[in-house]
């Protein structure tokens, strides 16, 4: 068997995590920009990664702040579907990948990063690209400055 290691993580596994969670949003839209939120619906919002795995990966989650999936409503999880749906329709416009990753990560042990507020995650994939879980020389290739993408994307989100 051979092993993968990445002690790079350990500083984020057990470094400071802010005091407020990350994905609960004021009212006002004043900072969805600087958030990189793309799209506000009516119980879900698509949001782009701070630290990406790829370029173009997106999260849809709820605005209410839950960590368990069978404790959506019936209204936010058909949302949360639609949204993931018009995601994956967008990503494959705007980036043509190979492949998209579509995943929910339920418990700490899971390797939820934010535990507490469920968030899907999208990650646009191609062919020899620098893989999921970059392990190898602490490096990701993201070809692309986030707000650059923020900035092709949200036009294709104001369309929904």
């Amino acid at each position: 068997m051979e092993v993968l290691w990445a002690p790079w993580r350990l500083d984020y596994i057990l470094g400071p995590k802010p005091d407020s969670c990350v994905f609960c949003l004021p009212e006002h839209t004043d900072e969805d920009e600087e958030r990189l939120i793309l799209y506000r619906g009516k119980h879900n919002f698509v949001i782009m990664n701070k630290f990406p795995y790829n370029n173009g990966h997106l999260m849809v989650t709820p605005y209410r702040h839950v960590m368990n999936l069978a404790d959506l409503s019936p209204e936010e999880a058909h949302e949360n579907m639609d949204l993931l749906q018009a995601c994956v329709r967008i990503l494959k416009q705007h980036f043509n990948p190979g492949g998209i990753n579509v995943g929910l990560n339920l418990g700490e042990a899971s390797g939820a990063g934010i535990r507490e507020h469920l968030h899907f995650h999208l990650v646009p994939r191609w062919n020899g690209d620098s893989s999921f879980m970059a392990v190898m020389n602490e490096t990701r290739v993201i070809p692309e400055h986030l707000h650059s993408t923020y900035k092709a994307l949200k036009p294709l989100f104001d369309e929904l």
